[in-house]
């Protein structure tokens, strides 16, 4: 960490700041209190035809206090750190939380659960870039698209975005802590054209330090070929047929076993996978585990959102699903303990059978390539999954033209246990690390 850094100063004062609430919430009645600071300042540029459409520099957060009177909660936040804006943010959340219910599931985690001493996991990798080197770099990107190929006709634009974070959080029961982070980021969009039909694509890079930043001319040349190879899509008739799912659409289908295993979602009884701990949900070889603490991910972190400690866990193991993914709140309504996935999932890994992309097309042999996927057809409470749909057919193992206006249907337990594959082409730039997954036999709607 570059601890002489403005921002490690900003972080110490937060933190102070965080006492010093916790102090007065307490001197104020209340039996219990929490305080989280978020804050992101950065750059953001977008250019589209060479020509600057944004500019923007931002710097915003604001100081949440939530505050127990036994077991009624009430929250409030303020901007300001002065002594005045903490007693009136404090004696908000006092007044809210008198006038809720009790909730015998309200409370701060217990000191148990909590992290003890915090690693630094080199999240925060500063980039001193100047506005004019932020718009080459998205002029050179775009540039790059659209000199690929004649047919990209237009453009959706380039986007560059730098930004450094802090978060800090601190309870009643003797947790302070907090972090700097750094997440930098460069796509592009462009639009081919061909007969007169468009197609369009994209490319993006994302960081959480700029030397791993792909450059703009590959990121600008992905976006490129990406489009122009849309171009002459069809549809397919209606049928049953393999579906490879590209790493960058497979992640999101591990995206929805999140939610479905989500505290909030269990409790509720709003998910497909409600008492299926500890059940077999995925084929034999199947495995997902999940690794907080690796150095600059963008999933990492050593505390979740309540200052409980993260921990290196197998999620999945040989198909069976080992544990479900709770805050404290969560976990008390299911009689259980909390996991440290207050405010979100941490670097998941999922287990590869090894083969390449290309290597799972042949074992397909014929089917449909599926690279992007739109709309909301997924339903968590019943698994029913239905998507539009774009990529492209495949026969004898060969990619033969890209297919668009399709919808690939099936429910996520029946998908989940017909994974036959998944590839070793794992994708780098989501917090999901997964490669192209091989799925057995999907409802295919087209003409």
């Amino acid at each position: 960490m570059a601890v002489d850094h403005p921002m490690q100063a900003q972080l110490e004062r937060y933190q102070q700041a965080i006492a010093d609430a916790l102090a007065l919430a307490q001197a104020s009645g209340a039996s219990a209190a929490e305080v989280a600071v978020s804050r992101q300042c950065g750059l953001s540029v977008s250019c589209r035809n060479d020509a600057i459409e944004t500019l923007e520099h931002n710097h915003d957060g604001a100081l949440g206090i939530t505050v127990y009177i036994g077991q009624q909660k009430g929250s409030a936040s303020t901007s300001e750190l002065t002594s005045e804006a903490l007693a009136d943010t404090v004696a908000a959340a006092l007044h809210i939380a008198r006038l809720t219910s009790a909730d015998p599931c309200h409370g701060l985690a217990e000191r148990r659960f909590l992290a003890r001493q915090p690693a630094d996991l080199d999240l925060f990798q500063p980039w001193a870039v100047s506005v004019d080197e932020a718009i080459e770099l998205t002029q050179r990107c775009e540039r790059t698209a659209l000199a690929v190929d004649g047919r990209i006709v237009n453009s959706e634009g380039a986007t560059f975005s730098s930004h450094d974070g802090l978060r800090a959080y601190g309870n009643s029961n003797g947790f302070v802590g907090g972090y700097l982070s750094s997440r930098h980021s460069l796509s592009c969009s462009v639009i081919s054209e061909q007969d007169g039909a468009m197609e369009r694509d994209y490319g993006f890079t994302v960081a959480r330090d700029p030397r791993d930043l792909l450059s703009p001319e590959r990121v600008g040349r992905d976006a490129g070929e990406r489009t122009v190879r849309r171009l002459g899509s069809r549809t397919l008739a209606t049928g049953k047929l393999p579906v490879l799912f590209a790493p960058e659409v497979a992640v999101g289908l591990f995206g929805h076993l999140a939610q479905a295993i989500s505290g909030g979602s269990l409790y509720r009884q709003s998910s497909f996978l409600t008492d299926s701990l500890g059940k077999t949900i995925f084929p034999q070889f199947f495995s997902i585990d999940e690794r907080p603490h690796i150095h600059r991910a963008l999933g990492s972190a050593a505390f979740d959102h309540e200052g409980v400690a993260t921990v290196d866990r197998m999620l999945v193991e040989n198909g069976e699903l080992l544990s479900y993914l709770l805050n404290s709140y969560a976990a008390r309504r299911l009689k259980m303990e909390p996991t440290g996935h207050a405010g979100g999932i941490h670097n998941w890994y999922v287990s590869t059978t090894g083969e390449s992309q290309r290597e799972l097309l042949k074992r397909m042999g014929t089917g449909v390539l599926v690279t992007e996927v739109m709309g909301q057809g997924v339903n968590i409470v019943t698994g029913d999954y239905s998507r539009g749909a774009a990529g492209f057919y495949v026969e004898n193992g060969e990619i033969q033209y890209p297919v668009s206006e399709i919808t690939i249907a099936g429910n996520l337990r029946d998908i989940y246990r017909r994974i036959v594959a998944v590839g070793g082409d794992r994708d780098p730039r989501y917090t999901i690390h997964t490669g192209s997954v091989l799925v057995d036999g999907l409802t295919i709607a087209g003409s």
